[in-house]
């Protein structure tokens, strides 16, 4: 095994969470918007979601400071008692560092452009950049990093 191949395997050890981690983009919105509301579709799907955690609930909920992450929450956060924390994409390293902090299972609400790049700072397989029309899909992720992608509603 190389050395550059051994580095990247303990950067991720380091960065794989010790508990489940949810990571999505936003649910619809118009295209061509900076800081749209959801759709009515956007909308209803946000209440599908507060229904998608019977199991295993997040203890804590990340979103971006914008309306259409916040209103995907919504639902979830008034079901669960929680109020969504604000992350700046930017900084993932950061995010990375509170959601290993948390300690239980824990909810990202990113975009489009940035959902990958969460997955894989947290040690799972990242799917890509997202279509602009890719809304519902969740991506869990394990403590061993195994990545699992699921829909709203299943």
């Amino acid at each position: 095994m190389s050395l550059v191949t051994l580095l990247l395997a303990a950067l991720a050890a380091t960065a794989t969470p010790s508990a489940d981690v949810y990571v999505m983009r936003h649910l619809n919105t118009p295209p061509g918007q900076r800081d749209p509301d959801l759709l009515p579709e956007g909308r209803r799907t946000a209440e599908a979601l507060a229904r998608q955690f019977q199991g295993s609930p997040p203890v804590a909920i990340f979103v971006t400071d914008y309306r259409r992450t916040r209103q995907t929450v919504a639902p979830l956060a008034a079901r669960l008692g929680l109020t969504p924390m604000v992350y700046d994409p930017r900084d993932v390293a950061g995010l990375v560092e509170r959601v290993r902090a948390v300690g239980g299972p824990v909810l990202i609400v990113g975009h489009s452009n940035t959902v990958g790049g969460l997955i894989a700072a947290l040690g799972g397989a990242s799917p890509g950049e997202l279509g602009e029309s890719e809304f519902g899909d969740i991506w869990h992720i394990a403590a061993d990093g195994t990545t699992t992608r699921l829909r709203i509603g299943d």
